[in-house]
């Protein structure tokens, strides 16, 4: 039955038409009124045409592997529903059979894990999982939400972040696939790696935010256009580069771990980084970015026992700031080191980032973890292993 669809920040007609199964073309047909197909308002409502639920038409840049995770179909039910199709050579127009879902993993990690990814996991997570509650604590300086998902009840309340750093993206997909797992063995009444998912649930509120910074990470993963309003900008402060693999900061060349007012003054003295670009840039004044506003804000809301701050790369966990955590931080750090194999580091010279603030605000265990080793963005290929070092930690987090 067709319907109507608001569209929303970051709306693309690509992007919702992947959402529905639905080309472009057939989007345009049905809302004539459409005069600018490359430019969505926030607010304008679409219509949204029916179609056949057993059939999809190919659109540029599928694979079967992808669209068996957007509909959520085991993807040798969908091969076994299309023999006569070579998955390796699909055919833009061309019309396959969709096979009812059994259900699958819907966070993938053998792929560049972006903004898009993030966004339209979390609604198919919360469409399977309708005790995660997300909600959006602030937007970037592209005007994309930042959301937060809570899963637990318990009295603790515990929060870890990932992708600060934009290219230290895969910490987003670590973070979702966890929430995925631990959700799904909570759903089923299990376990997740030996933990019982119920009694996690009861003792933390664990509060999640994947993607700090979404327009940092969409740089490096997708570069710049002439169409982007910092176009110029972006390549003068990369050196007249138009590659962004090594790109930290956020949109505007600010890095958002040297946002925060905790010996902001000393950071930006150490650093000498007098102007916006790919790295250690603190800003003008500490909070003048609205992801790291957002994060103080959402912080000060909520009494967290404990965060964690997820960063790449060495293999570290540092625990400490100027002597002001409690006592049971570095007890707490070894834990985790031993869950992981990371070493334990009391990290000194470093000021302005979001775990010293919550330490000196707050005289409470905050934590980085450095996760896995090697040069930044750290491949795909490594996600298996970072992710079973890291998911000791993810769950004594929440017990601690």
């Amino acid at each position: 039955m067709p319907f109507s669809y608001v569209v929303q920040q970051g709306d693309t007609l690509y992007r919702i038409g992947r959402r529905y199964a639905l080309s472009v073309p057939a989007l345009l047909a049905a809302n004539p009124q459409i005069s600018e197909p490359n430019y969505l308002v926030p607010g304008q409502v679409l219509n949204i045409p029916d179609r056949a639920t057993h059939k999809y038409v190919i659109q540029s840049g599928d694979t079967f592997y992808y669209i068996a995770r957007r509909f959520n179909i085991d993807f040798n039910d969908l091969i076994a529903a299309n023999p006569g199709i070579d998955p390796r050579q699909l055919r833009v127009g061309q019309t396959i059979v969709l096979p009812p879902s059994r259900g699958m993993s819907i966070v993938q990690t053998d792929a560049p894990y972006g903004y898009a990814e993030m966004m339209e996991d979390l609604e198919l997570l919360q469409q399977r999982y309708p005790f995660l509650e997300v909600v959006v604590i602030g937007y970037s300086v592209m005007g994309k939400p930042i959301p937060a998902v809570k899963i637990g009840g318990g009295r603790k309340k515990v929060h870890y972040n990932g992708s600060f750093h934009a290219n230290e993206w895969i910490t987003t997909p670590l973070l979702m696939k966890f929430m995925e797992e631990y959700s799904s063995a909570y759903a089923a009444g299990g376990s997740i790696r030996g933990r019982n998912a119920e009694e996690l649930f009861e003792q933390a509120s664990l509060w999640i935010v994947p993607m700090v910074n979404p327009d940092g990470v969409e740089l490096v993963q997708e570069g710049v256009s002439p169409q982007h309003p910092y176009y110029r900008e972006l390549l003068q402060w990369n050196n007249g580069s138009y590659d962004f693999t090594g790109w930290k900061a956020n949109i505007r060349g600010v890095d958002l771990n040297d946002q925060f007012p905790a010996f902001w003054e000393v950071e930006k003295e150490r650093r000498e980084v007098p102007g916006p670009g790919p790295r250690d840039y603190p800003g003008t004044a500490p909070l003048t970015e609205p992801e790291a506003i957002a994060m103080a804000q959402f912080t000060r809301n909520n009494d967290f026992r404990l965060v964690i701050a997820f960063h790449t790369q060495g293999r570290e966990i540092y625990w400490n700031y100027r002597d002001l955590e409690p006592p049971e931080s570095e007890e707490i750090a070894e834990r985790f080191a031993r869950l992981s194999g990371y070493r334990p580091v009391k990290l000194t010279g470093s000021d302005a980032g979001y775990k010293d603030w919550f330490i000196l605000e707050f005289r409470r265990p905050g934590f980085t973890v450095e996760a896995g080793q090697g040069i930044n963005p750290l491949p795909v290929s490594q996600f298996p292993q970072i992710y079973n070092e890291v998911i000791g930690i993810l769950l004594e987090g929440l017990v601690v």
